[in-house]
């Protein structure tokens, strides 16, 4: 049932080519970027010709997600539940897999799981409700918003207006209004415990037992009101029963910084004695000693440390022997989120424990389209700030190639199972910096260079089998390119062919947008 729900699904995600006419052709990276750069996804406006770009970009995720795994899509078609979450919300099942099915076949029963989602969406800033968007061994990985706060709650049209546009994380700190204050000036002392009691069920339902919080506050305030909350601080303590992880980690607007530095995350610290910053690190002890880190450091270190330590405390808590579930947000959760979600589906692919058949370029495409572009990140006012946090999330994959990052309990990402070609992570992770400016960015300039030859003679960086220490080897390049043609290469996200090679995917910083 769950296979033909998904192959429904992936049906009306978009109609199939008139008979007699050809098939049209896959989108590609180059056309998503394109649209992704040009406009912020929102469910109720797929509409025209813009549209029909993002059908495709919706049809190609859902078939993406089906050659390894059996689904069901919550509809969510004029962003009746979510306005910036996907039309088509994959709640995946169990891997495709016999053997994966019966061992960890979900128990989650769709029809219950929407039901909780409607009712829940209140308890989250802007609607953004607890959502599964990676399956590992049986757990679901999700994402959401923080809590909503009692000023959205009780005015949402009126946040939304305030709020619609920019950057969640550069609002004023003022004099704070506590949640109970409201609730009794209104009359409603149930709210919080009605609305985020659906909150928790949902949590419950997907068997959500970790909740990662990366705001470096405790609350959002705004004009005397907390338009949001978080779990770390609600005064009921009504979240006590799951595990709270507060990793506190700099909003989009510190990534103004990395830009401005050339793009040199390395030495790069957050300022943490700034006024509005209140929320410090706290992990129970018991995650902790298996990792090897000295946490109270986490001030000092620069942005690079900081986010191998938190993926490194991630890949831990989904790589437990318990069966239970992840939640990280941040405030919108449409910056610091997908940042991380899409470094964990990244390096569990490269595992080859998750999404076990897509090759580096079609994972690639989907963490970007599903992960970024579907879940709202507003990647044309972030560029327009130079606020560049899309750009780091994949230059940093440089940083994260040795075993230290494995999921596996053995060594892995020499070879990957079940990968004709033999990609690692070290193929789709690898930022060449060749003669690059102020101005290499995807805020800059953009191309795709995609190369199909038999006879490719380029390689990538290999990995020393004495010093496990990265080596780089001469990359040939293509001068086929699918989009515009260019003369000035700087800075390209190396895909080197692996035995079999036939295709070089190159992320190049080449034209402007």
């Amino acid at each position: 049932m769950a296979g033909a729900r998904a192959a429904a699904a992936a049906s009306s995600a978009g109609s199939s080519a008139s008979s007699g006419n050809p098939p049209p052709q896959e989108p590609g990276l180059g056309e998503l970027l394109e649209e992704f750069s040009r406009t912020q996804y929102r469910a109720k406006e797929c509409s025209g010709t813009g549209g029909s770009k993002v059908e495709r970009i919706e049809k190609r995720c859902l078939e993406l997600f089906g050659r390894d795994y059996c689904f069901s899509v919550i509809p969510n078609i004029n962003g009746d539940i979510c306005g910036h979450y996907p039309r088509h919300i994959v709640f995946l099942e169990y891997e495709s897999s016999e053997k994966e099915k019966d061992t960890f076949e979900s128990t989650v029963q769709v029809s219950k799981l929407q039901d909780l989602i409607h009712r829940s969406k209140m308890a989250r800033c802007r609607g953004r409700f607890v959502c599964p968007v990676i399956l590992f061994k049986g757990k679901h990985i999700c994402r959401s918003a923080t809590l909503a706060g009692w000023g959205e709650l009780y005015g949402r049209s009126g946040y939304n207006y305030f709020f619609s546009g920019g950057a969640d994380d550069a609002w004023a700190d003022v004099e704070d209004v506590t949640e109970e204050d409201c609730a009794v000036r209104s009359g409603d002392t149930h709210l919080f415990d009605k609305v985020r009691g659906y909150d928790i069920k949902l949590l419950r339902y997907l068997s959500v037992k970790y909740i990662c919080d990366l705001m470096v506050e405790n609350k959002k305030v705004k004009f005397g009101m907390n338009v949001t909350s978080s779990e770390k601080v609600d005064k009921a303590q009504r979240y006590a029963d799951f595990t709270l992880l507060s990793i506190p980690y700099p909003g989009c607007e510190f990534f103004k910084e990395y830009k401005d530095r050339d793009y040199m995350a390395e030495g790069l610290i957050f300022n943490w004695k700034q006024d509005y910053v209140d929320a410090p690190l706290s992990i129970p002890d018991f995650l902790t000693h298996s990792l090897n880190i000295d946490w109270s450091q986490y001030q000092s270190w620069d942005l690079v440390q900081q986010t191998q330590n938190y993926l490194k405390l991630l890949l831990s808590l989904v790589n437990s022997d318990d069966d239970s579930g992840l939640l990280v947000h941040c405030i919108s959760g449409w910056d610091r989120t997908p940042l991380f979600i899409s470094l964990l589906r990244l390096s569990l692919w490269a595992d080859g424990l998750i999404h076990t058949s897509l090759k580096p370029a079609e994972i690639l495409y989907l963490t970007v389209a599903y992960d970024w572009f579907l879940f709202g990140h507003m990647l044309v006012d972030r560029l327009s700030k130079g606020e560049e946090i899309f750009f780091f999330c994949f230059n940093f994959l440089k940083h994260i190639t040795s075993e230290e990052f494995s999921a596996l309990k053995t060594q892995r990402r020499k070879s990957l199972p079940a990968r004709d070609a033999g990609f690692t992570l070290e193929d789709i992770c690898m930022l060449r910096r060749k003669d690059r400016g102020s101005t290499t960015s995807l805020g800059s300039d953009f191309s795709l260079v995609m190369e199909s030859s038999p006879g490719t003679a380029g390689t990538g960086p290999s990995r020393s089998a004495d010093s496990g220490s990265l080596e780089e080897e001469p990359l040939i390049l293509s001068t086929e390119c699918p989009l515009e043609p260019a003369t000035t290469l700087r800075g390209p996200l190396a895909f080197p062919p692996g035995a079999g090679g036939s295709q070089v995917f190159q992320l190049l910083i080449l034209k402007p947008f």
